[in-house]
């Protein structure tokens, strides 16, 4: 064993140039850093946006929601409170998301039967001059967290799978629709 210090591990490099990046993404500073976009100079716009996403449990815990006797209570209420409060704190969960003021929170869940799902749907609009899709998957993400967190006791393998934007209108770069033109 030798007396020198020990190696502090090498930093990762920074591209040299960050030019190409910075023409393609608008959250990197000259540096090539995160950063939040300036928004200020943008028109205010009606915005709206849909998300979408699955839980997935065993028979017993869907079974259990379906007929509203899960031992912690109303989990479909639950859910759709959660999901308005996520959407509420975007801001505060997701790192470079502008806080703005939300006209309307909207969170359904349908109940699928067959393939033992709840199908979780989030609908976000405001006037503002950034958009509100971060708002509306982060509903749905939370929505589905506490479904888990209310069914968990009979079914500890629930599956959150495919959280996804649907649609949104307005901004700059139009409407978009998942899988299809507008």
């Amino acid at each position: 064993m030798s007396d020198e210090e020990p190696k502090r591990p090498k930093r990762p490099r920074r591209p040299r140039s960050v030019a190409p990046l910075r023409r393609s993404v608008l959250h990197v500073d000259a540096r090539g850093r995160a950063r939040m976009i300036d928004v200020g100079a943008k028109a205010t716009t009606r915005r709206r946006a849909t998300a979408t996403g699955r839980v997935r449990m065993n028979e017993k815990a869907f079974e259990a929601l379906a007929k509203g006797t899960l031992s912690k209570g109303d989990a479909l209420a639950v859910a759709r409170l959660a999901g308005i409060l996520a959407a509420k704190k975007t801001s505060e969960i997701v790192p470079l998301a502008h806080p703005i003021g939300l006209d309307s929170v909207a969170v359904d869940c349908e109940l699928d039967a067959r393939n033992r799902e709840v199908i979780v749907t989030a609908t976000t609009s405001t006037a503002a001059r950034t958009g509100v899709e971060m708002e509306a998957l982060t509903a749905v993400a939370g929505a589905c967290l506490a479904l888990y967190d209310m069914a968990k006791a009979l079914d500890r393998s629930i599956t959150i799978r495919e959280i996804v934007l649907v649609e949104k209108t307005g901004g700059r770069s139009g409407a978009y629709r998942r899988g299809g033109v507008v």
